[in-house]
């Protein structure tokens, strides 16, 4: 016999939010349904984009917070991002100088000055479920130094299409393994600047 409690109970985990697993080979688990808790704007489509960028190229418009994958022919993939917040943004160019799956974290010197929280992952935070740099990293350099600025996943997709970050351009883990799986090492990335119009 059930319970008044057992019943609502089960009434409400039946109403809970369903988190579906993504069907890929991954070694820890990234939701397709991340993707409705993004603002239906800021959701991956194609578009069609003028720009001069070659296909291939990355560009980030922090301003509109939106990052485009050029296609070429007009046409670009367009993805919502998180943005550093304002005096934390940058922009300028960069290449990927290298990628990687379910990446470790190491807090930056920044980070460990400021808060002590951080201190407990000095050597770094292995990839996986709570890391903040999610399903995937690519890595931005310039001049053949890592600028320490991450294009990465994220296990808050209710941050994307704000200005929430220290810098890096954060997106939801479904969208960051797309744009790992499209962008090589060498690829050509440009951070707008959203001061300038």
């Amino acid at each position: 016999m059930l319970s008044r409690r057992s019943l609502l109970a089960a009434f409400a985990v039946a109403w809970l939010p369903v988190r579906s697993a993504f069907a890929g080979d991954e070694s820890f688990p990234a939701f397709v349904s991340d993707a409705q808790l993004v603002e239906y704007k800021f959701r991956r489509r194609e578009v069609a984009y003028g720009t001069s960028e070659p296909p291939g190229t990355i560009v980030v418009d922090t301003d509109k917070r939106f990052l485009f994958f050029v296609l070429g022919d007009g046409r670009a993939i367009r993805y919502g991002v998180g943005v550093g917040r304002r005096g934390e943004s940058w922009s300028g160019a960069a290449v990927v100088g290298r990628k990687a799956k379910w990446p470790t974290w190491t807090p930056t010197p920044d980070q460990l000055a400021h808060s002590r929280i951080y201190r407990k992952w000095i050597a770094g935070m292995p990839g996986g479920s709570g890391n903040p740099l999610g399903a995937r990293a690519l890595y931005l350099y310039k001049d053949n130094a890592d600028t320490l600025y991450r294009i990465h996943g994220t296990e808050v997709p209710e941050t994307i299409g704000h200005f929430v970050s220290s810098g890096c351009i954060r997106m939801i883990n479904i969208d960051v393994i797309d744009l790992y799986d499209r962008a090589d090492v060498g690829t050509h990335v440009v951070v707008l600047d959203r001061d300038v119009k």
